[in-house]
Parts: structure tokens; sequence; C-alpha cells
């Protein structure tokens, strides 16, 4: 049994971290934190939590976080890496749901975010928690930069042409055509998200440049091992009137090698041995309701002509995408059984 705290208790993140890890048979939450909330039962901002647990929230007290073994931060980004060598001098392992341990390339982070990294030389030693492709990094890590949602299912969808022993796909052709529930924007209250402004709608946004983009870059530079030859992708994501659920569509152009190869096969075998990823049979279309609450990710293939495939890859994008993924990690980092606490099945309708 290990004791966890949870830095941003309140939000959608936090609180779906919550109900997972109220349900994981080893984890004791000792300390839910809220700047706003702090003496509030959890159960009455969220009901649905009502006999589960009697947790209040709290003020951020560093000393309670030390004690704890594991602390998640669903904060905003840059509140993770004012704490985190705190933390770790006591030997308290750290997973951030924010961007302050994703990127490596600090010119990049500090572009993106507007801010300087608070301690580089912890980024440097940290680890990106993409579990399926970085498992045995995150067993020996204190630290772990939790992707973010869209980056998960570019990073899935990609991984087995990129790993591929052929060059199967031209880099530079890559568009990613994504939509999330509003969900993935926080729980705040903006103007933008309100529901008169999303309901009967559907609008791109960051169209021109998304936080994501130099995080997808340096994944697939990553998971491919290749440098300078993914900057020019294009992704641009959507919000769609719904809460929770994302779909992302991948195109790209197939070289000579991957036209002729078996790709469904390809992936079926990639990814046969992992419970959270499920390459659905040809001619498929995964639904983001199929895997709603669920921490798992759906993928289909077409190859509607000659040269050409398409990827589609669903999730929810507060489980797979957030919470659900950090537990991943955490079961990892702390040897217990990957899938425990997250064996939810999707709800559906």
């Amino acid at each position: 049994m290990i004791t966890v705290g949870i830095v941003g208790g309140t939000g959608y993140t936090g609180v779906e971290l919550l109900r997972l890890l109220l349900r994981h048979p080893q984890v004791q939450v000792s300390v839910l934190t809220s700047r706003t909330e702090a003496g509030r039962r959890v159960d009455d901002m969220f009901p649905s939590l009502r006999g589960h647990t009697d947790l209040q929230y709290s003020d951020l007290d560093v000393e309670a976080l030390k004690a704890c073994d594991v602390v998640f931060f669903a904060t905003p980004h840059g509140v993770a890496m004012q704490h985190a060598r705190e933390l770790v001098a006591a030997n308290t392992k750290v997973i951030d749901l924010a961007a302050d341990f994703r990127l490596q390339d600090l010119a990049q982070f500090e572009k993106w975010y507007g801010m300087q990294h608070a301690c580089p030389e912890i980024l440097q030693d940290s680890v990106y928690g993409l579990s399926e492709l970085n498992r045995e990094k995150i067993k020996q890590a204190n630290v772990i930069g939790n992707p973010g949602c869209y980056p998960t299912t570019v990073q899935l969808g990609l991984a087995p042409l990129l790993k591929a022993t052929t060059a199967l796909i031209q880099p530079e052709s890559i568009i990613i055509d994504a939509k999330s529930g509003v969900s993935g924007a926080g729980r705040k209250a903006s103007l933008g998200m309100i529901y008169s402004e999303n309901a009967d709608n559907f609008k791109a946004y960051g169209v021109a440049g998304h936080r994501h983009h130099p995080e997808i870059v340096e994944a697939l530079e990553n998971i491919s091992g290749q440098k300078d030859v993914f900057d020019h992708i294009l992704f641009v994501p959507h919000l769609v009137p719904m809460i929770r659920g994302m779909l992302s569509t991948i195109y790209v152009n197939l070289t000579e090698e991957g036209d002729q190869a078996d790709l469904q096969a390809l992936y079926e075998t990639f990814y046969a041995n992992e419970q959270f990823v499920d390459v659905m049979p040809a001619n498929s279309s995964p639904e983001t309701r199929s895997v709603r609450g669920a921490n798992q990710l759906r993928i289909a293939l077409y190859k509607p002509q000659p040269n050409k495939l398409v990827i589609l890859a669903a999730q929810d994008n507060l489980v797979k995408g957030a919470a659900g993924q950090a537990v991943q990690n955490m079961n990892l980092m702390c040897g217990f059984a990957e899938d425990a606490g997250l064996n939810g099945i999707g709800l559906l309708p």
C-alpha cells in the first residue's frame, strides 16, 4: 500500500485521478489540495463520490506532500516544477499532468509556455510517460511528464509505422486532424467554454500553432530516431460539443514498401500485448463513446487509395489522455500490475 497526494483536486483531471485511485487496491489518497476549496469535502463538490471518500480539500503543504510516496500534479503549467526538486529529494515520486516535464528542449518550452524552467536538472532526468512506448524507463523514473491528450493519440497511432525496420511512410506528409470534447480545456469559467458558445457548434482552434505541436514533433523524433523530418507536419485541433472524448484522424503518404506491406498485421502484432490499445478489425471505425470512462485507445486503419493511409485513434481525453495514463505510469513506477485500478469498461450508451 502506498500513500498518494493530488495537487489540484478540483479540476477535471484531478477529480478523475481521484475517481480512479479510490478503486485502486494498493493506494490510499492522503492529500488532496485546492487553492480555493480548502476545508470543503470533496463529495460536496462532486456528489458522484458520496460514500466512496470522506476526504477534504486542503491548502498545499509541501511537508504533507513529502510524506507521500507519489504526488500527482493536476495543475496549470508551471506549478509542478516549483516543487519537484524538494519532493524528489524526499524520495517522493512526481507525476505531472501539465507540460513542465514533457519537452526536453528548454527553448521550445520557454517559447510555447512563456516561462523559464525552474528545475532543468530535474527535467533532464525525467521520463516522458507514454507507458506503451517508454515502459522500462518509466519503471526507473522519479519524475514523469504525462503526455498531452492529442500527442497520445498521434504517437500510438503512428508508432508501429515509425518503428518498422524499413521506411513505410513519408514523415513530412503527416496531417493530424484532431477533435476533442470541451473538458480538454479544463474546469474554468471562460466565455469560450460556456454551453451557449459550444452547443450546436464545431470549430477549429490553434490553427496557426498549438502547444502540442512541439511535443508531437519531439516525441515522433524519439520514436523514430530521426531528426528534422517532422517539423512540417500539420496539426489542427477542433472543439466538438461533447463533454469528453477525442478522435484523431491521421493522414500519411506511404512509401512503395509501405503500400505493399500488410499494415493491419503490423499494427496487430505491435500492440498484441498492450491491454490498453485496441487495434480494431479492418474496415472498423472507433467511436468516442466506446471508450468513455475507460483507459482505452482504439485504432483503425484505412487505405482509401494507393500510397495513402488513414489512421483513426479514439480515446477518452480525461482517462487514457490524462488521468488514466498517469495511474498507468504510477503502477509501473511502483511495481504494481499495470492495469491496477484501470479495468473499467467504457460507458455505452
